[in-house]
C-alpha cells in the first residue's frame, strides 16, 4: 500500500465497461455488427443509467456522427472517426471496404474470410488500442496463483465478473496479500488472450478496498508471527529488578528520549544509560531499529534491558515498529525488550512481540526502574522490621533460658547419684562371676567322672577294630570267588553265541556301509561290500548277483 494515483483515471464498472466495447464494434469500420455489406445499423447512446436509443434513420445518424459522445461514470468520451480500412497481409485473400457495392456486384465478389487466429488478434489490437489504463473496482474471486507465481482471478460484482490477471513482476509488489472475496480497486488495461479468444484484464496495481491496506497488512503479519508463537507468554524473559546498564533504541532528537531519560534520573541515578541511535520514520527506519537492535546484543558487557520506541503520531508514523524484520529482531533478543510507541491507544506489532509492553515513553522508564526514594523506603522498612523481629527473638530465647535454668538440677547431686549408682553395679557384679566360677567347677567334675580312663576305651576300640578288619576281609575273599566263578560262566555262554566263533569255523561276515548283508535284497551290481574273516577283512565289489 502507499502507492499513489499519479493522474487521475476514469473508474469502470463491469456493466458500463461492456457497454463501451459493444459501442466501440458498432462504430468500427469494418462492421463487425453489421450486415457486412455497409448498411449502418442504428447506434447506441450509452447513459450511466444504461438507457439505450435507437437514431431515427441512418442520414440522421451520418450528420450527427461526429457530434456524437459517448457518456459513461460522468465524463464523455468522444468516439473516434471512422479510419480507412487495411487490407490484410494474406496471399489467398485481401479485405477492402465494401461501402458503394450494390447487392449484385456483391453476388459476384469473393467473400471476406478470417481465420479464427485473425479474427482474435483482430479484437485484441482493438480493445487494447481504444482502452487505456483504466481503474476497475470489485470483489476478487476463483483467487489462484500456480508456481510460476502469477495471480489469475476474477473480478466481480452484482452483475457481471470479467477474467484478471496480475503478473508476479507486478504482484511482488504489494504489500498484502489478495484472497477470496476481498474488494480491491485495480489498475489494469483491457486485453485479450489470443490461444482461448478470453476476454480479460492484465492487473499492474491494486489496492484494497473498505478496510485500510495498512490496516490489513498489519492484521496480516500480526496473524502470520502469532501463528509462528513469537506472542507467546512462555517466551517473554522477565525484566532485571534492578537493571546497571540500559540501551534505548530511539531517535536521538525525538521528545521520546528526553522523556526517559529525565525519567531515568529522577527515579534512579546508578543506572548506565545508552543510546543508540535510529530513524524511526520513514522508508529507512525499520532497517535502522533493527541494526540497533543487532548491536545492543552484541554489545559486551551485555545490557540488562533494552527500551525500543518513540513518541506518538499517525499510524504511518508508526509503521516502522510493523515491520517484520523488526519484529523478529525484537524476537531474537537476548536482552529482555520492552516496547515504547506511541500513547497508549497506538499498538503496533513490536508490543505484542516485545517482553513487555509500556504505553508511552516515560511509562517505559518507569517500569524498566524502580524510584530510588521508594527503594530507600523499602530498605528503611525492612530494617525496621529486621530489627523488631531480632528484639521478640532475643526475648523469646531469654525466656526459654529461664525456663531450662529453673529445671536444671545442682550437677553435684547428679554426679553423687551416679558414684552411688556405679558402686552398686560393681558389687552386683562381683557376686554375680563368683556364682558362675562355682557353677562351672561342678559341671566340669561331673562331666570327668562321665568320662573315664581315655586309655582304656583306646584298647578295647583297637580290639574291636582288629576283629571286624579280619571278618571284613574274609566276606570279600569270598565274595570274589563267587563273583569270579559267574564271570566265567558268562564269558562260556558269551563265547558260544559271538561271530567270531562262527568265523572261526569257516564262516565270514559281509557288511555294506557297516551294516550286517543278510540277503540280496537292497544289493546292486557294483556296490562295494566289506568281508569279515577270522583273521583281516577283504574290500569287495558286487559283479553278480544270484537270488
Amino acid at each position: 500500500m502507499g502507492r499513489k494515483r499519479s493522474t487521475p483515471q476514469t473508474e469502470f464498472d463491469f456493466e458500463s465497461l461492456g457497454q463501451s466495447l459493444l459501442s466501440d464494434f458498432s462504430s468500427d469500420g469494418s462492421n463487425l455488427g453489421g450486415n457486412g455489406c455497409g448498411d449502418s445499423s442504428p447506434s447506441l447512446n450509452v447513459s450511466p443509467t444504461g438507457g439505450e436509443s435507437k437514431t431515427p434513420s441512418v442520414e440522421n445518424q451520418e450528420t450527427k456522427s461526429d457530434s456524437l459522445s459517448l457518456e459513461m461514470m460522468g465524463q464523455k468520451i468522444k468516439p473516434k472517426k471512422p479510419q480507412k480500412q487495411e487490407t490484410l497481409k494474406r496471399p489467398n485473400a485481401t479485405f477492402q471496404p465494401s461501402v458503394g457495392i450494390t447487392d449484385e456486384e456483391a453476388q459476384f465478389q469473393e467473400p471476406e474470410i478470417f481465420t479464427v487466429s485473425e479474427i482474435n488478434n483482430q479484437i485484441k489490437n482493438l480493445l487494447e488500442g481504444e482502452f487505456p489504463l483504466i481503474w476497475i473496482k470489485g470483489e476478487i474471486s476463483n483467487f489462484k496463483v500456480p508456481p510460476s507465481g502469477h495471480f489469475y482471478f476474477s473480478l466481480k460484482d452484482s452483475k457481471a465478473q470479467i477474467r484478471s490477471v496480475m503478473f508476479k513482476g507486478h504482484n511482488s509488489k504489494l504489500n498484502f496479500e489478495p484472497e477470496d472475496g476481498m474488494e480491491v480497486l485495480v489498475r489494469a488495461r483491457v486485453s485479450v488472450y489470443a490461444p482461448r479468444g478470453d476476454y480479460q484484464i492484465i492487473c499492474e496495481m491494486m489496492d484494497p478496498v473498505g478496510q485500510g491496506a495498512l490496516q490489513l497488512q498489519f492484521e496480516q503479519l500480526k496473524k502470520k508471527l502469532s501463528s509462528e508463537g513469537l506472542f507467546d507468554q512462555a517466551m517473554k524473559k522477565q525484566l532485571p529488578t534492578l537493571p546497571k546498564r540500559i540501551a534505548i533504541v530511539t531517535s536521538p532528537t525525538g521528545a521520546a528520549i528526553q522523556d526517559m531519560l529525565n525519567v531515568l534520573n529522577r527515579r534512579y541515578r546508578g543506572a548506565e544509560i545508552t543510546l543508540i541511535p535510529a530513524s524511526v520514520q520513514g522508508a529507512k527506519a525499520p532497517r535502522e531499529i533493527k541494526a540497533g537492535i543487532e548491536i545492543a546484543n552484541q554489545v559486551v558487557p551485555k545490557f540488562d534491558v533494552m527500551i525500543v520506541g518513540r513518541g506518538g503520531g499517525s499510524i504511518e508514523d508508526l509503521w516502522s515498529f510493523n515491520d517484520e524484520g523488526v519484529a523478529r529482531a525484537i524476537a531474537a533478543s537476548e536482552i529482555p525488550v520492552v516496547s515504547a510507541v506511541g500513547h497508549e491507544v497506538d499498538f503496533t506489532i513490536a508490543d505484542f512481540v516485545a517482553d513487555l509492553r509500556a504505553p508511552t515513553p516515560s511509562a517505559a522508564a518507569e517500569l524498566v526502574v524502580k524510584n530510588a526514594s521508594d527503594l530507600v523506603e523499602r530498605i528503611h522498612e525492612s530494617r525496621r522490621l529486621i530489627g523488631s523481629h531480632i528484639e521478640r527473638k532475643i526475648q523469646w530465647e531469654r525466656q526459654q533460658l529461664n525456663t531450662f535454668r529453673h529445671r536444671l538440677i545442682d550437677p553435684r547431686r547428679r554426679l553423687q547419684e551416679f558414684v552411688q549408682r556405679c558402686d552398686e553395679l560393681v558389687g552386683r557384679l562381683e557376686s554375680g562371676i563368683s556364682r558362675n566360677l562355682i557353677e562351672f567347677k561342678t559341671r566340669i567334675s561331673n562331666l570327668r567322672s562321665r568320662l573315664g580312663n581315655p586309655r582304656t576305651e583306646i584298647l578295647h576300640s583297637s580290639e574291636r577294630l582288629k576283629s571286624t578288619k579280619s571278618n571284613l576281609v574274609q566276606s570279600m575273599k569270598i565274595q570274589l570267588k563267587e563273583e569270579r566263578s559267574k564271570l566265567h560262566g558268562l564269558m562260556a555262554v558269551l563265547d558260544s553265541l559271538s561271530p567270531l566263533q562262527v568265523v572261526h569255523r569257516g564262516y565270514s561276515i559281509a557288511r555294506r556301509e557297516g551294516v550286517v548283508v543278510k540277503t540280496t535284497e537292497g544289493l546292486k551290481i557294483g556296490d562295494h561290500v566289506e568281508v569279515q574273516l577270522a583273521k583281516g577283512k577283504l574290500k569287495t565289489e558286487i559283479k553278480e548277483i544270484e537270488n
